[in-house]
């Protein structure tokens, strides 16, 4: 059971997604309510999905039940309709002007039966729910539909369904057709649930310009396993693919008179960019905030180019500049930045104001001087996690004292890190400036979100970027005209053609590349372009003109943003119509959501906006996600007051028993002490050393209580081992049967012998606590609860120390040629990077960072050149990067994901594996047994080639072992290219095996 999270569990998307769904059915009894069919149909033409999802349940119960349909979809997304069809009633959803339909359902919004119908889900997601009745045999439909434009993200389209069904479906199934008429140059699949009992289950075909993927599993394919009815479909479902495109003025596609016009030339130079970083360095982020934008800031650093130029500004109450004018990105520049970065330090309050005057200044005083280089882009990037509190706090005030000093000059990109910041005013402070905004979510992959914004903008390509279309052909077109094209990205016109429009459209795209002007050309002919879109079955027809109303509408909203007062009702109105037109659910419409006779009045469902805080409600205390064994007692909670040392705050703590609160760390996240010495009359005929008592009755509600009792003796006698036990002198209540969390003891003796002081550190729990109702039968809540005391003691017997647990070693290799026999290899000497293994034949290199003093690897990093793919894994997340895209993966979620030339597969053990079926399987893994860290494994390790190298590389080159020693056979002598290596036979655990693991024996070698 995983640990309750400690953080906000609101969001908004971050990565553009592109297609997302969820259904879920909860009711009391699951077996009552029966999903007997589940499709997901997304037919994706030319980059515009449309997705319908279609559930139908039946009601097996003899009583009324309430059923829940519930979805999530891409905040990008606009619902387009939904319905329910209840004993062959439909009752559909009616998508109106919002204001209209508030005022119509004020009575139902004043009850709160709207509220949650749509609301934000974490990083991406939008989550759609409806409840309903339903009677004894009966049956319902509900079917949903949503439509969305894939945004090309760091030159990937990606599609995300996400398959929560709770329950074994009879019909199962999912399919999705795209259609794209460039030709599909790159298609992959991965998944958070697939494993390779459930590959058989997905196939995909795919030709020049289609593809389709189907994923139509089995009962028993979808059982966990033969005994359980609960189902292994839980997770996501991604495709990503990118289309082929060359040097050109782009793709022009026509259907039913409407035209989109796909623009993103390959094989142009980046444009230098002058960049200022400006660094919020607050008090509000101390701790793992400031720490992950040092992390992420020396690696941006990392990524600059030569020819480009920076600066960092960094600002609390103040601002400071790194240095005092613009530096060029030389290595030597590069390297005093990290050291300037990794030593920024979080205090003060936050004078954003003052701080981007700073940086614009900083710039237009290289402009002056003429040091910017002709042709160049200039950056702004601010990242903040708070509101102004210090200099100029007014937001108005600051948007336009920034716009009036940037005067279109540069553009600004603004990071908002959590939720503590004001999102609407960093995205109108962004916009006004030829930028965008974009969270940044408190989480343990912060530092590569950032990283990965960075990526996004670190490569202009054009500036100044127009589009033309002939007068005489086209209307209604989307904007035309660009301030910037980043590499991986691609910009999108859509319009009308006019009733007489010439055969052929043509097009003409202008833009600068380093201060030369430069021009595409492209044309398309109408009546082509028309045919090829009219045949295939699937293809949503229609859907080039819906394609073009959901960019006019997108546009729309976001020049509201931007927008004076004046401006922003006629920019209003005419988004409202094209939504009220095409039934699209947007922040300007509601859909109202209708429901049998007798029930509960009719719902709204309005789309959420982003805003600066956590539509849930804000975070709960740390202390009430714990989940206590005797929460369920009137206001009793297993508690351990004892007399510590520390701070008067530190006097107090709560042992929470029953999930594994607490892993690998001290009650309360900090050490306390246990001071004892005085008696204790109930121990007296007692071995060992004394403990002060639990008392439940003083412990009160969950929550913190005061020191109590006084201190008993903590004498043990010295060279024993002392076993803790759980003592109950109340005879009604029975803790004998309790399994013991795992405890960490130290004592300090003192100059009389005995130990004075203890640390107590709790590891986490092997299993559950009991429920309270299970100890007996007297403790009921409800039955009156006695009040117990819990007594820490330890049986004192006298043994020889214990020996050396047996650890797993850093690396085992299975020895060339042997399908049993390996080698563990410890390292001894290590500084710095190492070169594990290379192979140039495999195309493939593996270094890592190995920590001496914890004894295991810090990050280890597979790199696939061939493939321009890299994984890097740390003891916290596996980070998969392809094209400067990174995607971040946490340990011991499932994953399986199939690309051209790889397959990646990580089980619910962590163990991630790397493979091929011409080539050597490489995995990773956390290994959380004896010796835990980073580990690597290897397999299939013939196919390395006679090139291999490296420090584990040069055990698969000709190896020479010495004959053993007549005295003793345990000990030989390796020689690897000439250097010998001492190898001894010794058992070790086989980390290859789930923790705990098992015990093998094995050649042991230092290097």
């Amino acid at each position: 059971m995983n640990t309750p999270a400690l953080a906000p569990t609101c969001g908004i998307m971050l990565v553009l997604l592109s297609l997302l769904a969820v259904l879920q059915t909860t009711t009391a009894q699951k077996n009552d309510i029966d999903i007997y069919s589940l499709t997901v149909d997304s037919k994706v033409s030319s980059r515009f999905a449309h997705t319908v999802i279609t559930s139908r349940v039946v009601n097996r119960a003899d009583t009324l039940q309430e059923v829940t349909f519930q979805m999530e979809l891409p905040k990008k997304a606009f619902i387009t309709n939904f319905s329910m069809i209840i004993d062959g009633v439909t009752y559909p959803g009616n998508i109106r002007d919002k204001a209209a339909a508030q005022e119509q359902y004020a009575d139902a919004v004043a009850r709160g039966e709207s509220a949650g119908l749509v609301k934000a889900t974490g990083r991406k997601l939008e989550q759609f729910q409806v409840s309903v009745s339903v009677a004894p045999a009966a049956k319902v439909t509900f079917e949903l539909v949503y439509e969305e434009l894939l945004k090309r993200h760091l030159g990937l389209y990606e599609l995300l369904l996400r398959v929560r069904p709770q329950q074994l479906v009879k019909h199962l199934q999912m399919d999705i057709h795209i259609f794209e008429p460039q030709g599909i140059r790159f298609l992959e699949t991965e998944s958070t649930f697939l494993t390779n009992e459930l590959a058989s289950a997905l196939t995909t075909s795919q030709n020049e310009t289609k593809a389709h993927i189907r994923f139509k599993p089995t009962l028993s394919q979808q059982q966990k396993s033969p005994e359980q009815e609960d189902t292994v479909v839980d997770g996501n479902f991604i495709v990503r693919y990118d289309v082929n495109r060359t040097l050109s003025g782009g793709s022009i596609q026509i259907e039913n008179g409407y035209f989109v016009h796909y623009f993103a030339p390959e094989g142009l130079p980046t444009i230098p960019k002058n960049v200022i970083f400006v660094i919020d360095k607050s008090g509000s982020m101390q701790g793992k905030k400031i720490q992950q934008t040092r992390e992420a800031l020396i690696k941006i650093l990392d990524d600059l180019s030569p020819k480009d130029q920076f600066n960092l500004v960094s600002f609390s109450g103040v601002a400071t500049q790194w240095m005092p004018s613009l530096m060029p990105a030389s290595a030597e520049n590069v390297e005093k930045a990290r050291s300037y970065a990794s030593d920024i330090q979080a205090r003060g309050g936050t004078n954003i104001n003052s701080a981007m005057l700073m940086a614009v200044q900083l710039l237009d005083e290289a402009n002056r001087k003429e040091q910017l280089p002709v042709g160049s882009v200039s950056l702004i990037i601010l990242l903040t996690d708070g509101d102004p509190t210090v200099g100029e706090t007014n937001p108005k005030n600051i948007q336009k004292n920034v716009q009036d000093a940037i005067g279109g000059q540069y553009s600004l990109f603004c990071l908002g890190f959590g939720f503590d910041v004001s999102y609407a005013f960093l995205e109108k402070l962004a916009l006004d400036n030829g930028g965008l905004a974009r969270r940044i979510y408190e989480d343990s992959d912060s530092a590569v979100q950032l990283q990965d914004f960075y990526q996004e903008v670190a490569n202009p390509l054009l500036t100044a970027v127009a589009f033309e279309y002939p007068s005489n052909a086209v209307e209604e077109v989307t904007q035309d005209n660009f301030h910037l094209l980043f590499k991986g990205s691609e910009m999108v016109v859509a319009g009308k053609l006019r009733d007489q429009s010439p055969d052929v459209l043509s097009a003409k795209v202008s833009g600068q590349l380093l201060m030369q002007n430069i021009t595409f050309q492209t044309e398309a002919g109408v009546a082509e372009q028309e045919k090829e879109f009219q045949s295939p079955k699937y293809i949503f027809h229609g859907f080039m003109e819906r394609l073009w109303a959901y960019l006019t509408i997108q546009q729309l909203l976001e020049q509201i943003v931007s927008a004076s007062d004046a401006e922003k009702q006629a920019l209003e109105a005419r988004a409202l119509g094209l939504s009220l037109n095409y039934s699209f659910v947007t922040p300007l419409t509601s859909m109202v959501v209708t429901k049998p006779e007798g029930q509960e009045e009719s719902q709204v469902a309005e789309k959420p906006v982003e805003n600066g805080g956590c539509e849930s409600g804000s975070q709960p205390p740390w202390w009430q996600s714990f989940n206590p064994v005797f929460s369920q007692f009137p206001t009793k909670m297993l508690t351990l007051p004892l007399r510590l040392s520390g701070s008067p705050e530190d006097r107090h703590m709560i042992l929470a028993a029953g999930r594994g609160i607490f892993r690998s760390q001290s009650i309360g996240n900090r050490r306390f002490r246990i001071k004892g010495n005085s008696a204790d009359p109930l121990f007296a005929t007692r071995g060992g050393f004394r403990g002060q008592g639990v008392d439940f009755s003083k412990a009160g509600v969950a929550g913190f209580f005061p020191k109590l009792g006084a201190p008993g003796p903590l004498h043990p006698p010295p060279h024993h081992h002392h076993s803790p036990l759980l003592y109950d002198t109340t005879s009604d209540l029975r803790l004998s049967n309790f399994p013991m969390p795992d405890l960490e003891f130290s004592a300090r003796p003192g100059p009389d012998g005995r130990f004075h002081d203890m640390d107590l550190g709790i590891r986490g729990e092997k299993e559950p606590w009991p429920h309270p109702s299970l100890l007996h039968p007297s403790t009921s809540p409800g039955k009156g609860l006695p009040e117990p005391r819990l007594f820490l003691l330890s049986e004192t017997t006298t043994t020889a120390p214990p020996l050396a647990p047996i650890q797993a070693p850093p690396v085992i290799l299975p020895l060339p040629g042997q399908s049993v026999d390996r080698l563990c290899v410890d390292i001894k000497h290590s500084q710095g990077p190492m070169n594990l293994l290379s192979d140039p034949d495999q195309g493939v290199e593996v270094t890592g960072q190995y920590e001496m003093e914890k004894a295991q690897f810090s990050w280890i990093e597979v790199t696939f050149k061939n493939l321009q793919l890299q994984v890097r894994a740390s003891p916290e997340y596996v980070v998969v990067t392809r094209n400067r895209r990174s995607s971040v993966y946490k340990w011991k979620e499932t994953l399986f994901s199939v690309m051209p030339g790889l397959k990646m597969t990580m089980d619910k053990a962590g163990l991630l594996l790397l493979s091929n079926p011409d080539r050597v399987t490489i995995g990773l893994l956390f290994w959380d047994g004896p010796g835990q860290g980073l580990r690597l494994l290897l397999r299939d390790t013939d196919r390395f080639s006679s090139h291999v190298s490296g420090t584990l590389g040069q055990f698969y080159q000709d190896i020479l072992w010495a004959p053993p020693a007549a005295a003793d056979d345990s000990k030989r002598t390796l020689r690897v290219q000439g250097l010998d290596h001492s190898a001894t036979r010794e058992l070790k655990l086989d980390y290859q095996e789930e923790a705990p693991g098992t015990e093998i024996s094995c050649w042991s070698v230092e290097l």
